[in-house]
Parts: C-alpha cells; structure tokens; sequence
C-alpha cells in the first residue's frame, strides 16, 4: 500500500524544529521516532498517533478516530486518525501536539540484540 507523500511532508515540516527525530520506514508508511520512541506515523491516507491509553480512549469518540487493532488486539497507546480528522490546519496540530505530549512519557522499546555467528 502506498503512503500519502503530501502528508508525510506535513509532518516534517510540522517537527522541523523538534531535536532527535529519525524516519523510518514502518506500518505500510513513514513513522516519525523522536527522542528514539515512536512517536506519530502516516500509514496510507491515515495518522497514526502514539498518544497513551486515556487519551487514545478519549479521542476515539471523535469523528475520524479509531483505536489500533493490530492482529486482533488493541494497541491501547495509539490511534488511527482518517483525513476527515485532520481536515483543519488547527486539527492536524491538535495531533502533532498530542503525540508530541505523549512521547515524553512513553517507553522505548527495548533495542533487539544483534545476533552473533
């Protein structure tokens, strides 16, 4: 599946000024890692946001949201957020600001050990 370029540019230059922030390719689109923790990805046409269990709770009552389901299971920090949530400069923000908020809280995950021969 392809990835909205337009909005993966939205996002660089909306963390342009953020220090530590590194792109990889993940979950069919580019994720944004800051400070070495997921932060906010574009996956498709859709934001995911990495915004912790009370507000990913809270915010999937809003129109465009819903929680991540990943093989079954929801991913209790995260939320995929459609265009219709987004549609506004101000709401694009509104999620930029919430990962963003919810990242210095977040765990990194634990770094894999590289396998020896």
């Amino acid at each position: 599946m392809a990835y909205n370029e337009h909005l993966v540019d939205r996002l660089r230059e909306a963390l342009v000024d953020e220090p530590n922030v590194e792109e990889k390719k993940m979950f069919r689109g580019v994720t944004f890692m800051v400070n070495g923790k997921m932060c906010i990805c574009v996956s498709g046409d859709n934001l995911l946001c990495r915004i912790g269990p009370e507000k990913a709770a809270e915010m999937a009552e809003t129109d465009g949201c819903e929680l991540m389901v990943m093989n079954g299971r929801v991913m209790k920090d995260f939320v995929y957020v459609s265009e219709e949530g987004f549609r506004t400069q101000k709401d694009f923000e509104r999620w930029v600001k919430l990962s963003l908020d919810f990242n210095s809280q977040a765990k990194a995950s634990p770094k894999k050990k590289k396998k020896t021969e």
